[in-house]
């Protein structure tokens, strides 16, 4: 199979500084003649460059084009001619299509990657960026409408709870809301936005116009959540202090996180005690996480780690990101799509593969949650 020839009439195949090969070089197709002097135009002074990436992907198997299709869209690429994608020539965006290239190849199909320009009387600079735009705004589209949602739905919430009694504003502060009465899921869905906005934001190379009016949408909600009424006149969840803590023996991503959560942030002085859960026998001022009857566990679609979160009024942006892996990789159900999901789950299942005492499972689990939580900002200097 080979890849179309390249013509350097075509308006968007123009006079080349550089070719970025990811293949071998006994795959580069063969110029054809040039079809006229038109080919020979001269690369105006100042033109813009771009980084083209050629493909021929074969019809087997079927779903190799819509994979590179999905890649091309996360990277932001934009087709500019049939199987011609573009995308601006930076360092970045050079790696991102090299392992789309070696994708296709690895597929069975054919690619190459040049820098050129864009010369003639056919597209343009402005026309390819007007694409780039026209697509970043739809994008930010369909976040503010699920932005301005989200907005519409914390007012009424808020205005609601302003207008009940305090009895109200301490149910709303129990488990599946966060310590300052916002109702539970908003701040799940305000991250889930955020990284919505955010990977758009990554491949907006050219500031499309409709990304300012989601940042603002997405900053009033925040603000919104932040001077949301407190549950019980503001008082937040007093921490413990020496409670054994119960869970079932093998734990797990969701029971490790726990623990662990319940260690740094909850309790100063916890015990922990891991039992079968089919004879176990509850004793007063024991404190139950993910089992059966527990006092905290899964909550509606929130796993245990979320409903601690919540219920302790943990308002903490690095435990809020780590909430939402743990929830990938315990419920399964891909709801916040975090790309660590399947990296935790790897490291989790070792750990369990090495060490059968939960103790020590804790122990090497904790060092994993301590580094996510470093590695998301706020567990510098703690």
């Amino acid at each position: 199979m080979g890849l179309p020839p390249r013509s350097t009439a075509d308006t968007v195949v123009t006079s080349m500084s550089q070719s970025h090969r990811a293949a071998p070089a006994t795959r580069t197709a063969k110029p054809t003649k040039p079809k006229s002097p038109a080919s020979h135009t001269p690369e105006p002074v100042g033109a813009a460059r771009w980084l083209l990436l050629i493909h021929q992907i074969p019809p087997k198997p079927d779903y190799l084009r819509v994979k590179i299709g999905r890649r091309l869209q996360t990277v932001g690429a934009m087709a500019i001619k049939n199987s011609v994608y573009a995308l601006p020539p930076t360092a970045e965006c050079l790696e991102d299509f090299q392992w789309i290239v070696r994708e296709i190849e690895e597929g069975g199909g054919e690619a190459f990657i040049s820098e050129a320009s864009l010369v003639g009387d056919g597209l343009t600079d402005a026309d390819v960026r007007t694409r780039f735009d026209a697509a970043r705004n739809e994008d930010y589209r369909a976040i503010l409408r699920d932005a301005r949602s989200l907005l519409g739905s914390v007012r009424i919430s808020r205005d609601g709870t302003r207008q009940t009694a305090s009895r109200k504003s301490r149910e709303k502060a129990t488990i599946g809301s966060r310590g300052n009465g916002v109702p539970a899921g908003v701040e799940h869905e305000l991250a889930k936005l955020r990284r919505r906005f955010e990977a758009v934001s990554r491949v907006d190379f050219f500031g499309a116009s409709d990304g300012a009016a989601v940042a603002a949408v997405l900053a009033e909600i925040q603000t919104a959540v932040v001077h949301y009424p407190r549950a019980g006149d503001g008082e937040s969840a007093a921490r413990i202090d020496g409670a054994t803590w119960v869970t079932r023996r093998g734990m797990h991503v969701d029971r490790i996180a726990s623990a662990w959560l319940i260690r740094r942030f909850i309790d100063r002085r916890p015990r922990f005690r891991f039992v079968d859960a089919n004879r176990y026998a509850h004793q007063t001022g024991e404190l139950r996480f993910d089992m059966f009857e527990a006092e905290y566990t899964h909550v509606g679609d929130a796993c245990t780690f979320e409903t601690l979160v919540g219920t302790f009024g943990l308002d903490d942006p690095a435990l809020r990101e780590i909430g939402e892996i743990v929830h990938d990789v315990d419920c399964k159900d891909a709801k916040f799509r975090r790309e660590e999901a399947p990296g935790l789950a790897k490291m989790i299942e070792g750990i369990a593969a090495l060490y059968e005492r939960d103790e020590e499972r804790l122990e090497r689990g904790g060092t994993v949650f301590d580094s996510l939580y470093a590695a998301f900002g706020q567990g510098r200097g703690k």
